[in-house]
């Protein structure tokens, strides 16, 4: 088979179940196919660590096998590849039977599937209370490891379940599997410990790599599993012992001599007791509804991580329970795997084109075969700058691993180098501007090529949209197709963004896909931002360096853009937060004559420039160091406000919680996301007069 036909059928399927002898002849041949993709994939995973497609792609292909054979079971082959749990032992480790069999988890792609999961246990229990529960899913290579003794003896991968791999040197060097176990409480240490896990490498010693890669022109990891799993299975452990790999421990394999365990929850107390490292994040649940908020929450968190996970994992707690509910031929009956939508999958790269942004910066993008990853339809995604694109080497006609996690910009992963059609050249970076013609520019020690060109269309264009941007002036309607419309007028309409201000409704019904209610809407929203406050202003006017964290210093140390027009370098720098480059690069800005000029007519429209602030000392720096989070309303403070008086006093005011938050200031309708994980992290949560005495002392006020 070659590598084409492995990959072929990784999208989704139509019904093939047909009827008569020529549906029954389809579905065996389709079968057919996808056991063979399957074990090919199994293969590539397992064995080679080297996949071809996605975990979402390889979903498809096992839930579409598992279905067809479920509506055809006449048709089922003894030894199909849905019932392998791993793959074969490679011959590069020496073969290591395991004890306990490593079973496989059934997955559940959805609330729906694990009602029904649930639903099942409730019929195989009927009566009985149920305890469920909830263990993050790593996504890392999973591993059984043995002690004798109490001693550290052998370490093994899952194989196929039944057979792996001895790695027993290359996980002795990581550094939290105890080589030793200390006695538990009340217990001494069992004859045979086996424990299974999971080997991972941190997201911070996964980008690290990469950067150490692309710094010696090397090829880059495609993402923190298979750069681990790589990791662990070498020949030599002295390079396993440099990759600052990881582990977790969630299940007992073969006990012997150990206490009585009634309870999962117990068998987890009493692996932490032995020295092993257990993941904190485990929580207990008495209904499946509150499993499946506890799913919904990690799904929209588990970026906060610092490693990688892609579901959650729920177990029955009971154990007597357990061995009611049995197991099939590949995974337990007690437990399921919610698996989160997939953030990664394959499809082709059409094409590689430039884009110029406002400051001249060109960034190659990636036209795509459209491919459904991250909860969306993604058709272009980003390649950063020409380095990346020189690493990754990516080329038009590849198929390539698309990524898109939470809110993060879609970005080309990688190419599936064995699939790359014959022929193929390296993408080489566009020596002119496509906007303007202009002759490219890559200084010295910089990442970035620039268009040098301040008339260039494109910078225009990018401009006027950052200006209107949600961040910035926040001008809704205003967007990418609508500024090109107004900006290749004849005479244009718009050249820069305070053309916008003179723009009314009858200009626009000139435009194509205007009507007069929607030109009526962009006219008010283009009034409406008149009013926005000083920060988000800076903001629009898109200097160089110049993000809104550093534009809300400069409001409250300033007071109106006047000011901060006129003030020199020097002084610029002094304000907490900016420093020489920023400070240098508004100075440049502001002494610019066609800046100024824009300025005066921003000023002519009534565009509000802030109103002026005393000129007093600095509040006490009692915050400094400290990250405060305010959520809901507080009386006499608008969030903004709060925010500042923190910031003012040398603090930091994110705009989420996380472990490295101080405490968070709640008043009236906070955000319950935000209150439930500072109660689960055991942050201080403090009223408005909490947030007063600690604007004043800097120190959480006495508990009562």
């Amino acid at each position: 088979m070659s590598n084409a036909d492995a990959a072929a059928g990784t999208g989704d399927t139509g019904d093939t179940g047909g009827a008569g002898a020529s549906g029954a002849d389809d579905a065996a041949a389709r079968m057919g196919t996808l056991s063979e993709l399957v074990a090919y994939h199994n293969h590539r995973y397992h064995e080679l660590d080297d996949p071809e497609i996605t975990d979402g792609d390889y979903d498809l292909l096992v839930r579409e096998l598992r279905r067809l054979e479920a509506e055809h079971p006449d048709l089922v082959v003894e030894g199909t590849a849905s019932q392998d749990v791993g793959g074969a032992p490679s011959s590069l480790f020496a073969p290591v039977v395991h004890s306990v069999p490593m079973q496989s988890l059934d997955n559940a792609m959805s609330a729906e599937e694990l009602t029904a999961w649930g639903q099942r246990v409730a019929r195989a229990l009927p009566d009985e209370t149920v305890r469920f529960v909830c263990e993050l899913k790593i996504d890392g290579l999973a591993m059984s490891i043995r002690y004798e003794a109490g001693r550290y003896v052998q370490a093994a991968t899952r194989g196929d379940g039944r057979t792996g791999e001895d790695v027993t040197a290359n996980v002795a060097t990581i550094g939290v599997v105890p080589k030793q176990l200390v006695a538990a409480k009340g217990a001494p240490v069992p004859e045979v410990v086996e424990v299974r896990g999971e080997v991972y490498l941190p997201v911070a010693s996964f980008e690290r790599m990469n950067e150490e890669a692309a710094a010696a022109g090397e090829r880059l990891f495609v993402n923190p599993r298979n750069a681990g799993a790589g990791s662990l299975r070498q020949k030599d452990p002295s390079v396993t012992a440099k990759r600052d790999l990881a582990f977790w421990v969630y299940q007992l394999g073969e006990v012997v001599g150990g206490p009585p365990l009634a309870r999962h929850t117990d068998s987890l107390a009493f692996l932490r007791a032995l020295g092993f490292p257990v993941n904190p994040e485990v929580k207990v649940f008495e209904s499946l509804e509150d499993v499946a908020a506890h799913c919904v929450h990690w799904q929209q968190h588990r970026h906060d991580l610092d490693y990688e996970i892609d579901g959650v994992v729920v177990k029955i707690d009971d154990v007597e329970q357990r061995t009611r509910l049995g197991s099939t031929s590949r995974a337990p009956r007690w437990a399921i795997a919610y698996k989160f939508p997939p953030e990664e999958r394959t499809t082709v790269l059409r094409d590689i084109q430039v884009s110029i942004g406002r400051t001249g910066r060109a960034t190659p993008f990636a036209m795509l075969e459209p491919v459904f990853v991250g909860g969306s339809t993604v058709g272009v995604a980003t390649l950063h700058n020409e380095d990346q694109v020189r690493a990754k080497d990516v080329r038009p006609g590849d198929t390539v691993i698309v990524r898109k996690a939470g809110d993060v910009i879609p970005e080309v992963v990688g190419p599936v180098v064995s699939m790359r059609p014959r022929g193929t050249k390296p993408w080489t970076f566009p020596t002119t501007c496509p906007g303007c013609g202009t002759e490219l520019v890559r200084l010295e020690g910089e990442a970035d090529t620039r268009c040098v060109n301040p008339a260039c269309p494109f910078q225009r264009d990018q401009r006027v949209i950052y200006f209107a941007s949600r961040g910035a002036m926040d001008i809704e309607g205003l967007g990418e197709r609508t500024v090109a419309q107004l900006t290749s007028t004849d005479p244009p309409l718009v050249r820069d963004a305070a053309d916008l201000y003179s723009l009314d409704a009858e200009a626009l019904l000139q435009l194509e896909g205007f009507g007069q209610v929607s030109a009526d809407k962009l006219v008010a929203a283009i009034d409406g931002s008149r009013t926005r406050p000083l920060p988000r202003l800076l903001t629009a006017l898109g200097v160089k360096h110049l993000g809104p964290a550093a534009s809300q210093a400069l409001a409250t140390e300033f007071g109106t853009l006047d000011a901060v027009m006129d003030a020199p370098a020097e002084e610029l720098a002094d304000v907490e937060g900016l420093g020489p480059i920023i400070a240098r690069s508004i100075a440049t800005w502001c002494s610019l004559e066609a800046n100024r000029d824009f300025i005066d007519r921003l000023r002519a429209a009534g565009v509000d420039f802030g109103v002026p602030v005393p000129r007093t000392p600095k509040a006490p720096q009692v915050l400094a160091g400290k990250a405060v989070v305010v959520s809901g309303t507080l009386e006499g403070y608008t969030r903004e406000e709060a925010e500042q008086a923190i910031i003012a006093r040398g603090g930091k005011s994110p705009g989420s919680v996380s472990a490295k938050t101080y405490a968070l200031v709640v008043g009236d309708s906070p955000g319950a996301s935000k209150v439930t994980k500072a109660e689960a992290a055991g942050i201080p949560i403090l009223d408005a007069a909490g947030f007063a005495h600690l604007l004043e002392t800097g120190e959480l006020p006495d508990a009562d």
